[in-house]
């Protein structure tokens, strides 16, 4: 469907995108937000929330209180409930930040036909009910659309992205270990058997309600794994990474919380089919992402940190090659609010909008932080 963009045109010839956020108090949403009102295309028209319904949104995040110039701008903004019949009759692109569960009762084709939507959520991650309600515990009340969802890793599906209306955003660990371990799948580099993936992520990735492990003597001063073999990103991780393999793949997926805010550390392990030299593995990731904007390859000997990307939209990859033993070793890292949530959003919207898929998103990793 080609998009008719005229009406957005104002005189100073940049065309706007009225945008709506659901979930918008969440650490995603909310981060969302920050990423949307740095957007040169977009009016943020419509901020929806069950708990703070009501309430001006500089309230919530402090962060967003307007400055002395006698503009509100988005702290100002006064959120509405979880409403996406009304969003979606004021806006061109609506964004849902919600629990699992909740997107595919809400999401119609109703609703797709006057607005493009993408969900944070898992709800139109998996092409299957069956293993969705599986994992999640859950009935999907949207298996008609299911067909219509598009899978949102840009740097793999980046075409399909562009014509969908019903985008489905990867999982913040999904990315991840998919970005990682994507090329050496796709060049039939590893077997698709045994894959490891062993992840760590900031306690921001629980998410803003009080959680008992999540509160700051709970997750301070330690390290601990959860959810081994259960973790609901383990189908998503193996659905993806089997079309990179053109057939199944066997992964085991153990997720750790570690005690910082933000970012995630993927350390993957794969044997590799045959003899390969470190050499003809770079050229594997040369030649998936070597005109990414967002993906970059570390320098030999150098690993990715999430220092190095926190606040950005970046996925950084490195790998070491054991050729004596037949394995590689890929490690990524990412900010799981940006890349494995908002960032990625907004690079969706900008690939199903024609805009440049860099537009809002081009800031420098902030250090320290």
């Amino acid at each position: 469907m080609m998009y008719n963009y005229d009406k957005y045109l104002p005189k100073w010839g940049v065309y706007m995108l009225n945008i709506g956020i659901i979930g918008a108090t969440g650490y995603a949403g909310a981060e969302l937000a920050r990423l949307l009102a740095g957007h040169p295309h977009v009016r943020v028209k419509f901020l929806g929330s069950r708990s703070y319904a009501g309430q001006k949104f500089g309230d919530i995040y402090e962060n967003f209180r307007p400055g002395g110039n006698g503009s509100d701008g988005l702290g100002g903004a006064v959120c509405s409930g979880i409403d996406l019949e009304a969003a979606s009759g004021q806006c061109d692109c609506v964004f849902l930040s919600l629990p699992h569960g909740i997107a595919s009762a809400e999401v119609t084709e109703g609703v797709l036909s006057r607005t493009k939507v993408i969900d944070l959520g898992a709800d139109f991650r998996l092409s299957d009910t069956a293993v969705y309600e599986k994992w999640y515990n859950t009935e999907h009340k949207g298996g008609k659309l299911l067909s219509k969802a598009v899978y949102g890793l840009c740097e793999t599906n980046r075409e399909n992205i562009r014509d969908s209306r019903l985008v489905a955003n990867p999982g913040c660990y999904a990315t991840c270990a998919i970005l990682a371990l994507w090329p050496l799948l796709e060049a039939k580099i590893v077997s698709p058997e045994d894959l490891i993936i062993d992840a760590k992520s900031g306690v921001s990735g629980a998410g803003r309600a009080a959680e008992l492990g999540s509160l700051f003597c709970e997750a301070d001063e330690t390290v601990k794994a959860y959810k081994i073999l259960s973790h609901r990103h383990t189908p998503e991780i193996g659905e993806q990474l089997g079309i990179a393999a053109g057939g199944k793949v066997s992964l085991i997926f153990t997720p750790h919380l570690i005690p910082m805010n933000r970012g995630i550390l993927a350390t993957c392990y794969a044997k590799l089919n045959g003899k390969r030299s470190y050499g003809e593995i770079l050229e594997a990731y040369r030649a998936r992402y070597g005109g990414e904007n967002f993906v970059r390859l570390t320098k030999p000997g150098v690993f990715p940190e999430t220092r190095w990307v926190k606040g950005s939209n970046f996925c950084d990859i490195g790998f070491a090659v054991d050729e004596e033993n037949g394995w590689v070793v890929a490690v990524s890292a990412l900010d799981n609010l940006v890349k494995g949530a908002a960032g990625q959003a907004v690079q969706n919207m900008n690939l199903m909008f024609g805009l440049d898929e860099r537009t809002g998103l081009e800031a420098i990793p902030a250090f320290p932080c």
